[in-house]
């Protein structure tokens, strides 16, 4: 079970903040998955970077080929096509590509010149990331209740963060996938947390329980899925879990309207901001060395793939 927490009491300081703690914790510490609900965003600004990229994905795919492909502009967009990706890969899985394609936004993370069209596209993701940024301020100083430290601990670790934004599209499936083929395999995420916006479809998000069975994430409008990363389980000692998950393709036969598009923030601390156990989690002793975060994603992707 994936629980749901109504997160406004902590944001507005009300009676019911430290009830907003003790289930975050509960849920970060045994299976590292929850909903929130109450967190403020603006859903306008969220409709807009959802209809726009909405738009973008259905240009031609000649014309999407030719977007996001550089990496020289900070701040730029990227764009990955379909099969382009296969996440299992991460976890040393060899699969076929997956079934999605996105476009991928940060703004000290390299990329290409923004397209002409859809028009407003830059601004959208832009004034999302920024609606991000708010929400992700508010759980970081949830999880620093949590963990007993004060509430602005992590805050220097995100004054340059390399945080992503990216809007995925995951479109019908007419022909039938290929062995081991998902819409997003099996992994892990590797930053501090994601904050991922989701929808309701045919085919969609799972996480692993402890016990191997995958759960059907629940979808609730408005409400969005957040996750503990690999680098903040590492923080913790692994106290605080990040959990395999995937996306699953439709069921076999099923007639209705497949397509499902989400919006992950993958919420990650600067370059140079040194991984190493928090204090209240030592005391049995660090299970690893400190290492920069620019390091430790070094070390995840060559581990991921054989290096």
């Amino acid at each position: 079970m994936i629980p749901v927490v109504d997160i406004s009491a902590f944001i507005s300081g009300g009676t019911g903040a430290a009830d907003v703690v003790r289930q975050i914790e509960a849920a970060a510490t045994q299976s590292g998955f929850f909903l929130v609900t109450g967190h403020g965003v603006d859903p306008a600004v969220t409709k807009r970077l959802y209809d726009l990229a909405h738009d973008f994905f259905d240009e031609p795919q000649d014309w999407k080929a030719t977007i996001g492909r550089g990496r020289g502009v900070t701040g730029g967009i990227a764009f990955a096509p379909m099969k382009e990706e296969a996440l299992a890969g991460t976890l040393g899985m060899k699969t076929p590509g997956d079934l999605k394609e996105s476009l991928n936004f940060g703004p000290l993370l390299a990329g290409d010149t923004w397209p002409d069209r859809p028009e407003g596209i830059e601004a959208a993701f832009r004034a999302y990331f920024a609606e991000m940024e708010t929400l992700a301020k508010h759980l970081r100083a949830i999880f620093c209740s949590a963990i007993g430290l004060a509430p602005d601990h992590f805050e220097p670790a995100f004054e340059n963060h390399l945080s992503a934004l990216r809007v995925i599209n995951y479109p019908e499936q007419p022909e039938a996938p290929e062995p081991g083929q998902l819409r997003a395999g099996e992994h892990t995420d590797y930053g501090f947390m994601t904050i991922l916006r989701s929808e309701a479809s045919a085919g969609g998000l799972q996480v692993q329980r402890r016990d191997g069975v995958w759960l059907d994430a629940p979808n609730i409008e408005g409400a969005y899925v957040v996750n503990i990363g690999d680098a903040f389980m590492r923080w913790s000692n692994d106290e605080w879990v990040s959990t395999p998950h995937r996306v699953a393709n439709p069921p076999s036969g099923f007639k209705g309207t497949a397509r499902r598009q989400s919006i992950p923030f993958f919420l990650n601390p600067s370059a140079e901001t040194m991984i190493e156990c928090l204090p209240p989690f030592a005391g049995d002793g660090a299970k690893y060395d400190p290492i920069s975060f620019a390091d430790y994603i070094a070390l995840k992707t060559s581990q991921a793939f054989g290096g």
